[in-house]
């Protein structure tokens, strides 16, 4: 039970790390590398921006190999977290949203409207500056009352 709750602590936290991250680092310094993706159209089948991919799973691959091969197994459960939390966002961020892969094309309910109106507000602005909504999975609630906007 222990594992478990570690993992889905991490699983939760990994929402703030992500808002974080996409807020000051990759509107930031790291600009470079996410500004394709907000780029309409985007002709290619990756982006420099799948570069942050990396970002997150060596910490998550590190933490497999520590627990596993240490005394400190709840390490590997660390390292599941953050891998359950890369999945759900490759999940919602690449299939449900961006339709980069056409598995889930109709989906039709009310948090993932919400979500996906969220995702577009972040996407309205162009440039590095003045965006909001950096989240993916926690959506604020105005987007939920919003609903008729779709």
């Amino acid at each position: 039970m222990l594992y478990f709750l570690i993992t889905l602590g991490v699983f939760i936290t990994m929402e703030g790390v992500t808002w974080l991250t996409h807020k000051y680092v990759m509107h930031g310094f790291g600009w470079f590398l996410h500004e394709d993706h907000h780029e309409p159209g985007y002709p290619h089948v990756f982006e420099k921006n799948d570069a942050f991919f990396i970002v997150f799973a060596i910490p998550s691959m590190v933490l497999f190999f520590l627990g596993t091969y240490t005394p400190h197994t709840y390490l590997l459960f660390i390292g599941l977290g953050i891998l359950c939390y890369g999945i759900a966002y490759f999940l919602v961020h690449d299939v449900l949203i961006h339709q980069r892969f056409k598995w889930f094309k109709n989906t039709n309910n009310r948090y993932l409207k919400a979500l996906r109106k969220a995702h577009k507000v972040h996407h309205k602005n162009m440039g590095k500056e003045d965006s909001e909504c950096f989240g993916m999975l926690f959506v604020p609630l105005k987007y939920f009352k919003e609903q008729n906007l779709f």
